[in-house]
Order: C-alpha cells, then sequence, then structure tokens
C-alpha cells in the first residue's frame, strides 16, 4: 500500500493550496518539493534558473524528489516540470499515489498572474500562448504518470482536497 499522495501538473493548478488542504484534512505533512530545492540552494527557484540555469534546477529536483519519495504518510507537492523525468515519476510510484491536477489554460493564467510569483517558464510577451505550448507538450507525460487526475477548475482547495481523499480511498 502506498502511504503518499503526490500532486503533479502544471503550474497554477493548485498543488500547495490543495496539498495544503488535503495534508490538513488527512492529519499528515505537507512536503512541497520546489520550497526544499530553494531551501537547499539558498536562493529562490528563479534565482536558480537566472544563476543557474534550468539543468542546474531539475538536478536539485530530482535530488528531492528522491529524497521526499523516501517518506511515509506525507503529501508532496511536485513542481510543474518534476514528472518530465521518468526517473523522478519511478521515485514518486514506489511510495505514492499520484494525482494529476488540471485547470482549463485561461484558469491557470489567471491563478498564476494573481499569485504574484514569478514563473521563470512563463517569460514571455504572450503569457497565455506560452502556457498553453507548454502544457500542450506536458499533458501526455502527465497523464502517464498520473493514477487520478482531477480538474480544480472552480473548485476550492478544500473541495479538491475531498475529490482526491475519495479517489485514494477506491485505492484502498
Amino acid at each position: 500500500m502506498k502511504s503518499n499522495i503526490a500532486l503533479i501538473g502544471f503550474m497554477g493548478t493548485g498543488k500547495t493550496s490543495v496539498g495544503l488542504a488535503l495534508s490538513e484534512k488527512l492529519g499528515t505533512e505537507f512536503v512541497e518539493v520546489d520550497s526544499l530545492i530553494a531551501e537547499k540552494a539558498e536562493k529562490s527557484i528563479p534565482e536558480i534558473f537566472s544563476e543557474d540555469g534550468e539543468a542546474a534546477f531539475r538536478k536539485l529536483e530530482k535530488e528531492m524528489v528522491a529524497e521526499v519519495s523516501l517518506r511515509d504518510g506525507v503529501v508532496i507537492s511536485c513542481g510543474g516540470g518534476a514528472v518530465l523525468d521518468p526517473q523522478n515519476v519511478a521515485s514518486l510510484r514506489r511510495s505514492s499515489v499520484i494525482v494529476l491536477l488540471t485547470a482549463p489554460v485561461e484558469e491557470i493564467v489567471h491563478r498564476v498572474a494573481q499569485d504574484g510569483e514569478a514563473r521563470p517558464l512563463l517569460d514571455a510577451p504572450d503569457v497565455k500562448a506560452r502556457a498553453r505550448d507548454l502544457l500542450r507538450s506536458r499533458q501526455p507525460v502527465y497523464l502517464r504518470a498520473a493514477d487520478y487526475v482531477v480538474d480544480t477548475s472552480g473548485l476550492k482547495p478544500e473541495e479538491v482536497a475531498e475529490a482526491i481523499i475519495d479517489c485514494v480511498a477506491e485505492e484502498a
């Protein structure tokens, strides 16, 4: 039986807010891979991208995913690109039910604009087109990695958390 729940999906689909709500409902620890990366690197994700490059970020990401996958009974929020690496998927699969969170591009762009966080991969003149292109290229990988898919459109994090609990209960 897998003891962790790993949330995957594109930026702005709610991995952090849903992860926090889910861990609260389950009484478990919440672990955010990007926060662990920033902590280890002692700089923000945008700083890692601009100063060290995406390859350096992905290397740290692989280390952190492997590390958190060894834990038991945690809710893991993965960065949007984490499952693009097959080794990360393999690490997560060993101990986690993998749940893909989705939302339409319009909602993603709106959420990302509202959170005020710098998103290096969306640094483009046409953010919506860039998000659509990235999402289109990543979607098949996300779907292959996922055990379950939950659309977060128009839902509160607590509602998405309940949907995830229902999915995972089927697995038990």
